[in-house]
């Protein structure tokens, strides 16, 4: 079956530095997959080339079959590919509904209140503070809105970057504990992450990445039993 992702040989520059050294992995219908790696490795630039932000000089990257060369990032959403950014991005000076709209501003009609509801019912924290300014929100809730406003242009593949930076321990099992009731409600989900005990626990497949190559990749538990890979990301 033809991966609804798949990643190319792309290589991408900022400037005269070479970021991305080419790179290329699939992901499939229904899985979560993960990339890890330190800082630098060239994770979130891999995520913003996907998304339209970045443009590879080599290669190519096909989203259900078809190509996205060219493809400006707005309609790449409308496609069904959404990025929820590092740093979570969100509009502060916002409600927390107003921002929600924002997600769905490819869409238009009833199918939006009702995927509204849909996000207040996975995210009741958010339902609480609809009214609220999202300035306001603690780092933890604006992630939940940066994930929620997400899911309203209705992905077929979510992207995520860096969900649990900067936040509490027990902040980031909640957003772990969401990640993996989307993918149980059928959402196909790319994870980039630093903490890779907690993105290899709940990922179906793995690509570690070294200053901008790929240089293995197994199953979650494949990589997660690794010995070289818990002596450099895992701390064991």
């Amino acid at each position: 079956m033809e991966p609804i992702l798949k990643v190319d040989d792309i290589n991408v520059y900022y400037g005269s530095i070479h970021a991305i050294k080419g790179i290329s992995f699939e992901v499939n219908q229904g899985e979560i997959v993960t990339l890890i790696g330190a800082n630098g490795a060239g994770k979130s630039t891999t995520l913003n080339t996907i998304a339209g932000l970045l443009h590879s000089h080599t290669g190519s990257i096909s989203f259900m079959g078809q190509s996205l060369a060219r493809v400006p990032s707005h309609k790449i959403v409308s496609r069904g590919l959404a990025l929820v950014p590092e740093g979570r991005r969100v509009f502060l000076q916002m409600t927390v509904e107003e921002n929600l709209e924002m997600g769905a501003y490819t869409r238009s009609g009833k199918a939006v209140d009702e995927d509204l509801e849909k996000v207040y019912q996975q995210f009741p924290r958010l339902m609480e503070r609809r009214r609220q300014v999202a300035g306001t929100l603690s780092g933890g809730e604006q992630q939940m809105l940066a994930m929620g406003r997400a899911l309203m242009s209705q992905p077929k593949v979510l992207m995520m970057d860096e969900p649990s930076m900067g936040l509490a321990p027990i902040l980031v099992e909640q957003i772990f504990e969401i990640i993996q009731n989307l993918h149980k409600a059928g959402t196909t989900i790319l994870l980039v992450e630093q903490n890779a005990q907690a993105a290899l626990s709940v990922a179906d497949r793995g690509y570690v990445l070294e200053t901008g190559r790929v240089v293995t990749s197994g199953t979650g538990a494949e990589l997660l039993a690794s010995p070289a890979i818990k002596k450099a990301y895992l701390g064991g």
